[in-house]
């Protein structure tokens, strides 16, 4: 009996290194928009501190979604704040589904989990501390005002990984 739990104490332990291995992570962290849906004056806010102004990196906008998300597709505004105070603002369109109507990104249960490209192969020209806001921008075909909630979406984060060499 002792040796079976010691075995799979030695699975669980292998499998937590593994997955807890990740070489090219500078920045990672998720938050919640709320189960009532992501509300479009809902700013999601992310601070990072940047002493490299030299190395590549790739930035990505992460996402969890549930089946309650109703459309194909996902509109964001994402604005980078520099430390000088240069502020530059995109707006961002991702698929979400493929033209059959599956759910993009990985994830085996309801919730889907999407790492969508931000900026590739991107220098930081300042070092300090920087800021990314995150903003829903969702319309319904044919209307001027935008969506005020969105509901099936569950987090928002924000990743930064160095450039592979």
């Amino acid at each position: 009996m002792l040796r079976k739990t010691h075995k799979y104490g030695v699975i669980l332990l292998l499998f937590v290194f593994l997955i807890s291995c990740d070489e090219y992570r500078v920045f990672d962290k998720y938050t919640s928009v709320g189960i009532d849906g992501w509300k479009n004056e809902k700013l999601v806010n992310f601070e990072f501190e940047v002493s490299d102004s030299l190395e590549s990196y790739d930035l990505f906008i992460q996402l969890r979604n549930t089946s309650e998300y109703q459309y194909s597709n996902l509109f964001l505004i994402a604005e980078l704040q520099y430390p000088s105070g240069l502020h530059v603002v995109d707006t961002l369109e991702y698929k979400m589904t493929d033209s059959y109507g599956n759910w993009l990104g990985d994830g085996f249960t309801d919730i889907k989990e999407n790492k969508l490209f931000y900026r590739e192969n991107f220098r930081f020209s300042e070092l300090g501390s920087y800021q990314v806001n995150i903003q829903q921008a969702m319309r319904n075909r044919n209307d001027i005002d935008g969506l005020q909630s969105v509901k099936g979406i569950s987090d928002v984060g924000f990743r930064i990984e160095k450039k592979e060499k």
